[in-house]
């Protein structure tokens, strides 16, 4: 498949939410991509939650790989998996900080999985991130440095969600980055903001206002 035709089907027209699919990790994608480490493509069991809430919204903030592989997961279960995905790749023969490349071959594989679940077009979402975004290290300049940030462009608005009938917001991950507080911090007046390891029940937070760095 081509990288539009990829494209297409994880943020096809005419369904809601997908216009935040974020187009980056698409462009490095075309029918001779080669990747030559071993992917797991084994889909992960969800145990957190049982069945598709239409008041609920959920981000998965993993490692990319797990990412993709638990938003096909909750596709099964009726959500919309809506990749946000920002990083970049490095140039040839250059070291980086974070992992982009292998985001492609998930992302063809996600395809070819989601051409065979049916997938309502108000389905709630699931946003899908990659939690080596943060990977940075300054000290090393023979580094690229591709790493990224969550902004509030990156995902709906709190009134849009509000006005799509979400209160909920489950954060699915190993902590909460500080990147994504920012974002929901003002989310959490409006919207019920609530966090899972992947193992234990969602449980609700309050995210702490952070201070400004320079």
């Amino acid at each position: 498949m081509t990288n539009k035709e990829v494209y297409k089907i994880w943020a096809p027209s005419g369904c809601d939410w997908t216009d935040w699919v974020r187009p980056v990790p698409f462009i490095g994608i075309n029918e001779h991509l080669n990747y030559h480490e071993v992917i797991d493509y084994t889909i992960p069991k969800i145990n957190y939650i049982k069945e598709k809430m239409n008041d609920t919204a959920l981000i998965i903030d993993t490692q990319g790989v797990n990412s993709i592989k638990e938003g096909i997961a909750l596709a099964k279960l009726g959500y919309r998996p809506i990749p946000i995905f920002n990083g970049t790749n490095p140039p040839i023969n250059t070291k980086s900080t974070t992992n982009n490349l292998i985001i492609e071959p998930l992302l063809i594989w996600g395809a070819l999985e989601l051409k065979n679940i049916k997938i309502e077009n108000d389905a709630s979402p699931v946003f899908l991130l990659d939690s080596n975004r943060l990977n940075r290290y300054k000290s090393s300049r023979g580094i690229f440095d591709n790493s990224w940030d969550i902004y509030p462009q990156d995902i709906p608005s709190k009134e849009y969600l509000v006005k799509k009938g979400i209160k909920k917001i489950i954060i699915r991950g190993e902590k909460l980055n500080s990147d994504l507080s920012k974002v929901l911090y003002k989310y959490q007046k409006d919207i019920k903001i609530l966090f899972t390891d992947g193992f234990d029940d969602p449980k609700e937070i309050k995210i702490p206002k952070l201070k400004e760095t320079n």
